[in-house]
């Protein structure tokens, strides 16, 4: 972790594995997160609702394809780009210097505690970015600080595991018959932020008001074939395999082998996926 990085306390933790190999296999395999999430782009970035004059801030932006696409849109105005992760933030850098975006700009911060200017932004948006606060009270009125009166906070998280066939069918095959806890609903996690119920008292309390849902459906990329798709998940998920033996670890990259190529189109290894975009305003 960058020593100059201030970290609530709480989100240590994450800010080590995102600031650790998580973050460098995320800035290492850029594209091939972009893709897997290209299905949602449009329609998150019309709900966002840029305008050319915004001032656009991006939580957890990873390698910054939500916080160039913000740039084009607010040609007149800026984007600005925060995340945990040093390697990620260097990708996102060096794409938009090479797309010549000079007003999207990256900072690496904790969201849940820096000090962002006071009601200096019209919209923060998050591409599957604010699941992992510890404390999502203290993040989102922060953020519900640097919005002017009147601004949006537009986010895209996960809806509950059971419209995630792609987190089911992975968890499944590389626990290798290992029952697996679930998560609790208030840990940090990529399904902290599926229960629209506990999302209104959150933003609620964070002094977000007209909480707005839409659900939305489409399919995954992971790989243009079962051999890609493998190379790219055991990467992301090869510490499930810690701890098992020779045979079970066999097993476990077997069954996953198995789904993925039950699910090669031939024109890509896809599952489904399903997800909110939560709208919310700060009064």
């Amino acid at each position: 972790m960058t020593s100059t990085l201030q970290v609530d306390p709480s989100n240590a933790e994450q800010a080590r594995a995102w600031d650790g190999e998580e973050g460098a296999y995320w800035a290492e395999h850029a594209d091939h997160f972009d893709l897997a999430l290209r299905g949602y782009r449009e329609r998150f970035l019309a709900a966002a609702d840029i305008s050319v004059g915004y001032q656009v801030l991006d939580i957890g932006c990873g390698t910054g394809e939500t916080t160039r696409d913000a740039a084009r849109r607010a040609s007149g105005g800026r984007a600005l780009g925060v995340d945990l992760s040093d390697a990620m933030l260097r990708v996102a850098r060096q794409r938009a210097a090479a797309e010549a975006l000079h007003n999207a700009a990256f900072v690496q911060a904790d969201a849940q505690v820096h000090p962002f200017p006071a009601a200096a932004f019209d919209v923060a948006v998050s591409r599957t970015g604010t699941m992992f606060f510890a404390d999502p009270v203290a993040a989102f009125g922060n953020i519900c600080g640097a919005l002017r009166p009147g601004g949006h906070l537009v986010q895209l998280v996960w809806q509950p595991p059971a419209g995630n066939e792609w987190f089911l069918s992975f968890t499944q095959a590389l626990a290798a018959g290992r029952p697996l806890p679930a998560p609790a609903p208030d840990t940090p996690g990529p399904f902290s932020l599926a229960d629209p119920d506990r999302v209104r008292a959150v933003l609620g309390a964070a002094d977000f008001t007209d909480i707005q849902f839409e659900p939305h459906s489409e399919a995954m990329w992971f790989g243009e074939d079962a051999d890609s798709a493998q190379r790219f998940t055991l990467g992301m998920l090869g510490w499930m395999l810690d701890g098992l033996d020779s045979e079970s670890r066999r097993r476990a990259v077997d069954n996953l082998r198995a789904t993925l190529t039950a699910h090669d189109t031939g024109h890509g290894v896809l599952y489904a996926s399903a997800t909110w975009t939560i709208r919310a305003t700060r009064p």
